[in-house]
């Protein structure tokens, strides 16, 4: 028997882009775990292009901009499968078509569209699939490591990210009710995907971010998967309404010497006051 419990169990994941998504890892994993994987995507474009990867799997369709095609993939799910055990909610969108931008130059539009795919949609994914979740279901999100770092690069993601954290704790204090479904996030560190390369600048930010692992290793997609299957899972029970932080100790190491180093050296390479220039 496999020590996470999970041979047996029924999850959704919703959100694989390509074999480089966090989704599809998470997914991988589940397999390997003897969970039975079912998944939903945004388009049938999407569908199309991952007909490679996904093989024989069921896939469905849903677009969660449309609180109705998010009903109706509930409705088809349960009819199909019966019991859910598990949710994988891996969808975020920003439109960073116009290039980095001042925060207060978002526009409305934008923000309200991000707001809605990237966090709202896991409170009405929650209301249209507690019909069918078990009782003690795992629904689990990706966010980000960290709510309180204000780059410049990644904007007003960052705000609908912490606004994320908080309706997934407010979500698992209302499923607490009258369920013991579980809520909690994956905060990761920044990662090597499809979807990262679409934010303005992020290869450089990657790469600084590399070097303030305590390990000067990037943290790897897999390392994720592995966090969000452990929520999934019977073992993690103790865990509601919460984030795991996964950054290989990203955030802790802001002194770190040889990146003081590499920041001091134009300053250490200027001339003092009073020097002959």
């Amino acid at each position: 028997m496999s020590f996470l419990g999970l041979a047996g169990k029924t999850i959704l994941v919703m959100g694989v882009a390509n074999k480089r998504s966090v989704a599809w890892a998470i997914a991988r994993t589940l397999e390997e775990e003897g969970a039975k994987v079912t998944f939903s995507v945004r388009s049938e474009k999407r569908l199309e292009s991952l007909r490679g990867l996904l093989g024989d799997r069921t896939a469905y369709l849903c677009d969660v901009e449309r609180t109705h095609e998010i009903d109706t993939l509930a409705a088809a799910v349960g009819r199909d499968h019966g019991t859910i055990h598990g949710i994988v909610h891996s969808i975020a969108f920003a439109n960073y078509a116009k290039g980095l931008r001042p925060f207060h130059e978002t526009d409305r539009a934008d923000f309200l569209q991000a707001t809605s795919i990237s966090c709202f949609s896991l409170v009405e994914i929650a209301r249209a699939f507690k019909p069918v979740l078990a009782r003690d279901a795992s629904v689990v999100t990706i966010g980000i490591s960290s709510l309180l770092v204000t780059p410049e690069n990644y904007g007003y993601m960052g705000p609908i990210k912490a606004a994320l954290d908080s309706a997934n704790r407010f979500l698992a204090k209302s499923f607490s009710a009258d369920t013991a479904v579980r809520f909690n996030i994956v905060g990761a560190g920044p990662l090597k995907t499809s979807a990262s390369a679409g934010i303005p600048g992020f290869m450089k930010s990657y790469l600084f971010a590399e070097k303030m692992t305590l390990r000067k290793r990037a943290l790897e997609t897999q390392e994720v998967a592995n966090t969000a299957v452990f929520l999934l899972s019977p073992r993690s029970s103790g865990f509601n309404g919460s984030t795991l932080v996964v950054d290989a100790g990203l955030g802790l190491n802001y002194f770190d010497q040889d990146l003081i180093r590499l920041a001091m050296r134009p300053e250490e390479a200027a001339p003092g006051p009073g020097a002959n220039t």
